[in-house]
């Protein structure tokens, strides 16, 4: 029992430092100002695989590659991953470097709602009427902001549905593949299109690495991999460790300090048309965390709701 206890207090420090390195990682893109986001998107994708192959060749993994990459069905849904999981990545850069760091945060807590949508319209599962209360107040929010605001919140609207789909695509390649090996296929995938964007960048005179003598921004770049690796494999680490309604609640730590970021040190404007929206929800949230909780209660039936009762999680963020 000692040495449970310990393990999941283990768990917890892991996941608390994961969703802290998420939270904050829009400070990062104030060391890379200047940059073109598209470039820092190559860097990403680059330097990731890198890190990614790397540690497989170090873990003797590499049968679990090709056991994912074999299977023509895997292969399908992780290269539609890869696409997916790039244009998150690419907008979550684009957001913090424009003075966006908050749609990015709005992005992150719109994700569970649309999981939850498109498990009705794809998958066809069966929402409770607090769920659906929950979806409502979401798009509500979207509303809102847009309208009070006067500008539509599409880059928390791309980042959200993206995520969206692609915890859908993640869902539909299942346990069997290990996490690693479908992150790293699903960064190498995405090497074409980025070594296709270098060039047309490098010939446009768009990029900023390596053109004169290195420096502090080139070294950032590169780290810009490991910085999107890390968090993922400590989140693995939290993942075997933690049970999975903690893990799930402990998500949206990760756009609290995002919007904390944005707002405290990036100074970006909170006026209340975007406090409206994000007020709204985080009742669409408090809805989904409650359903759940009253669901998973000792004893209670599990009713005619969807087959995954559980909280919707984000999966593999940023």
């Amino acid at each position: 029992m000692h040495k449970s206890g310990n393990v999941r207090r283990g768990g917890l420090a892991i996941g608390l430092a994961t969703y802290a390195i998420w939270g904050f990682f829009p400070l990062y893109f104030i060391l890379l100002r200047g940059v073109h986001p598209l470039e820092i998107l190559i860097h990403r994708v680059l330097w990731a695989s890198v890190v990614m192959l790397g540690g497989l060749a170090l873990a003797g993994q590499w049968s679990s590659l090709r056991h994912a990459f074999m299977d023509r069905w895997t292969r399908r849904r992780l290269c539609l991953a890869s696409v997916l999981i790039g244009a998150v990545w690419f907008f979550y850069g684009y957001g913090a470097l424009t003075g966006r760091a908050v749609d990015v945060a709005l992005g992150y807590f719109i994700c569970p709602l649309i999981t939850v949508t498109l498990a009705v319209l794809i998958q066809g599962e069966r929402l409770r009427p607090t769920q659906w209360i929950s979806v409502a107040l979401g798009t509500s929010a979207v509303a809102v902001v847009a309208i009070g605001y006067g500008t539509f919140p599409w880059i928390a609207c791309v980042i959200a549905i993206s995520f969206g789909f692609y915890s859908l695509v993640k869902n539909q390649v299942g346990p069997d593949v290990n996490a690693a090996a479908g992150m790293t296929i699903e960064s190498v995938f995405l090497l074409p299109a980025v070594g296709l964007l270098f060039v047309w960048m490098n010939t446009t005179q768009q990029t900023t690495f390596m053109v004169s003598a290195p420096d502090s921004t080139d070294l950032w770049l590169i780290l810009s991999g490991p910085m999107t690796v890390v968090p993922l494999l400590l989140f693995a680490m939290a993942a075997s460790r933690l049970p999975l309604s903690l893990l799930g609640n402990l998500q949206y730590l990760n756009p609290v300090l995002q919007l904390l970021a944005a707002v405290l040190f990036l100074h970006e404007a909170m006026p209340p048309a975007r406090w409206a929206g994000f007020v709204l929800v985080w009742l669409a949230l408090m809805c989904l965390v409650l359903d759940a909780y009253r669901v998973r209660r000792p004893g209670q039936k599990q009713g005619n709701g969807p087959s995954r009762d559980r909280l919707p999680t984000s999966g593999r963020q940023r």
